[in-house]
């Protein structure tokens, strides 16, 4: 016990804080130590010791915070202020200058340059500031909604639990684990007699994926910040400017480079290619982006990926195995799938025993045969293919392989459709089909049906409880009570979780169809332009098509799914089980349709991302830079060059409150 009273505690205590903060980005930030390991656990005992004789004192942002907490029983969910896009990939030299054009034609005469960045192989995270203080941290999840970490992100020494700017930020970084690290935990791992970790992206994965934080802050994972999506008060004009400023407040930005024109970034990427290896972390490539943020505004996105970035990924490593054998596995579409079983050999990292031949093409062009010697390889460094087989090796053991003519799982008829590579089961009742679109149905970004796994699908499918998806809303619980691992209570959670799907969002249940080729992008797009399965129903192929980023081959799809008469059928039966097919009344009330919003300065009665969730519900779309396309620039306090820019284009210019008051008008208007 000290003899302190509590002012002197206090600024003991903030004066500790704020040295150790120091120490922290010299070494984990700069990498640039200036006190040994031992003093800084010193100055850290201090702080703790004074901390637990006035309690009072601990604050979410104190450097002790990050030694983990509480044990959770499981994550919150977490929805995103700003969908987490995928990029498109580029392969070669090639893609990169059909990449330009397309930025070239769509610019149209603006000049602009690149930044390159590392392709960081980690985990994508979400992180939120308020008044200075590290609020929440967030998954990437599906894009849309990821799950919340905060407590295992806060033992991350290089990210800054306090900063010095009392600002409403988001930004997003790419959580690792360094080589050097990893093989530490590995041996620890060893020692311990643990199954050691297959690759580093797996354990930071699963570091930052613990319920109990504890564990999280023995695992010394890092973060690099590559991107800041919102910021309450300031405005940028190019990415360049952005990192300069999070370097500024302590964050530990992504390796970048500018790059005048597209040559300038083949030639960088061909030097990362090449020194890949020098760095402590694992790269699988280089991001490269437009500087400009106004132009990336103008370039927009398409439903999955923006049009100002591409990710160049490496050339993938390639391995010799042996095909053992030759499987064929169903989709729900019913796609007839070729598989190779390998014999197992470590690749990228990890241990491949099986790759993709994707159809019966590909297996006569590159006579793959088993009992082959094969070179394999990751293709983008994450699914399994075979490149070539090493011919040389034969010895007349091997065996050629025939797509069957019979379906392996129900014994139905296959065809290979005219001008399709792809051959498929043609019976719309083939228990693997069946599974396989049940499983779509109820996973988390469609129904969301919680309970309703593989596991039990089989055997509700085996029992003939089941036949499609729909039947799944007219189950009781007196038919789930005998099978196995179904319990009184699992059974009743079952239960309710079928019936608490009944009222999802339009577009989920429209991705959870299963159409062909409409994924949750699509489903999204769809949703903004149809009010019903009716509506949609009704609308000839030409009239999908002219739906901007639904081209013919999803409307086609779309259009032959509602021809098909099982198809009809099940929607019937969704309907009679009662399932919302068309959109929410809230849903429905897009007063701000087709408008665009930029909002600059300082709010004070809402967040960036409640304004922003406000005017996208509403049917408008909140962005970041003024255009000529803009239709409404609402200012808050000390508005930045916005707004002088949309003065010189004739943009109309609300205050805060007449957005307000545009917001309340309408919504009672409305109700």
């Amino acid at each position: 016990m000290t003899n302190l009273t509590k002012e002197k505690a206090e600024k003991k205590v903030k004066a500790l804080r704020k040295k150790i903060r120091e120490h922290e980005y010299k070494y984990f930030v700069l990498d640039d130590p200036s006190i040994s390991d031992a003093e800084f656990d010193q100055l850290m005992q201090k702080l703790i010791k004074l901390e637990e004789e006035f309690p009072e004192l601990v604050t979410e942002d104190s450097p002790t915070q990050r030694v983990g907490g509480e044990v959770l029983d499981e994550f919150e969910k977490v929805e995103h202020s700003a969908a987490m896009l995928s990029l498109d990939n580029a392969f070669d030299a090639g893609d990169l200058r059909d990449f330009d054009q397309r930025v070239r034609k769509n610019l149209s005469g603006e000049d602009y340059q690149y930044v390159v960045e590392h392709k960081i192989d980690g985990l994508s995270a979400v992180m939120r500031y308020r008044d200075g203080s590290f609020e929440l941290g967030a998954t990437r999840g599906n894009g849309e909604v990821g799950e919340d970490i905060t407590q295992n992100m806060k033992t991350i020494r290089s990210l800054p639990l306090k900063i010095e700017e009392q600002a409403e930020m988001e930004l997003r970084g790419e959580i690792y684990l360094a080589k050097s690290e990893f093989q530490r935990l590995n041996e620890e791992r060893l020692e311990n007699e643990e199954a050691p970790f297959a690759n580093p992206r797996n354990a930071a994965a699963g570091s930052v994926r613990q319920l109990d934080s504890k564990i999280a802050a023995q695992r010394s994972l890092s973060i690099l910040i590559y991107d800041l999506i919102s910021h309450s008060t300031r405005e940028f004009e190019t990415h360049l400017e952005v990192f300069s400023y999070l370097k500024e407040l302590g964050f530990k930005v992504n390796w970048h480079q500018a790059a005048a024109d597209i040559e300038a970034v083949i030639e960088i990427c061909e030097h990362w290619q090449e020194e890949r290896e020098s760095l402590d972390f694992e790269i699988d490539g280089l991001v490269i982006k437009i500087n400009n943020l106004s132009l990336r505004e103008k370039l927009g996105s398409t439903a999955r990926s923006p049009r100002w970035a591409i990710a160049y990924k490496f050339p993938a490593q390639q391995k010799t195995t042996q095909i053992k054998d030759i499987e064929i596995s169903l989709g729900r579409t019913g796609a007839l799938t070729p598989t190779a079983i390998l014999e197992p050999v470590e690749l990228a990292g990890s241990t491949v025993s099986r790759a993709t031949l994707h159809n019966e093409d590909e297996i006569k062009r590159k006579d793959i045969r088993i009992g082959d010697t094969v070179l394999v390889q990751k293709a983008g460094d994450i699914i399994p293919e075979v490149v070539k087989v090493i011919k040389e090796e034969r010895d007349g053991s091997e065996k050629e392989f025939k797509m069957p003519d019979q379906c392996p799982v129900c014994g139905g008829e296959v065809i290979r459709p005219e001008g399709e590579a792809v051959t498929r089961c043609t019976n719309i009742s083939c228990p693997a089909q069946r599974k396989e679109s049940i499983l779509h149905f109820v996973s988390r970004d469609a129904m969301n049906i919680d309970g309703v796994g593989p596991a039990l699908i089989e055997q509700l499918l085996e029992n003939n409880l089941i036949e499609d998806y729909a039947d799944l809303y007219f189950l009781k619980q007196s038919h789930l009570k005998d099978l196995d691992r179904m319990g009184e209570k699992s059974s009743q959670n079952v239960i309710e979780a079928v019936e608490a799907s009944k009222d999802r969002e339009f577009f989920r249940v429209l991705y959870a169809l299963g159409i062909r080729h409409v994924g949750i992008g699509a489903a999204r797009i769809l949703a903004a332009n149809f009010n019903s399965i009716e509506e949609l129903q009704q609308a000839s192929a030409e009239e999908l098509e002219a739906i901007d980023e639904i081209g013919p081959v999803i409307a086609e799809s779309i259009f032959g799914f509602f021809k098909e008469r099982h198809n009809r059928d099940l929607l019937s039966r969704l309907k009679q089980a009662g399932i919302r097919l068309q959109k929410k009344e809230s849903e429905s009330t897009k007063f701000l349709e087709g408008l665009k919003f930029v909002f600059t300065g300082s709010l004070n009665n809402y967040s960036r991302s409640e304004v922003k969730d406000l005017v996208e519900k509403a049917g408008g779309r909140a962005v970041s830079s003024v255009s000529s396309k803009t239709d409404y620039l609402v200012t808050g306090d000390n508005p930045g060059s916005k707004y002088d820019k949309a003065r010189e284009l004739g943009i109309e210019i609300l205050t805060e409150e007449e957005f307000k008051e545009l917001i309340e008008e309408k919504n009672s208007s409305e109700n």
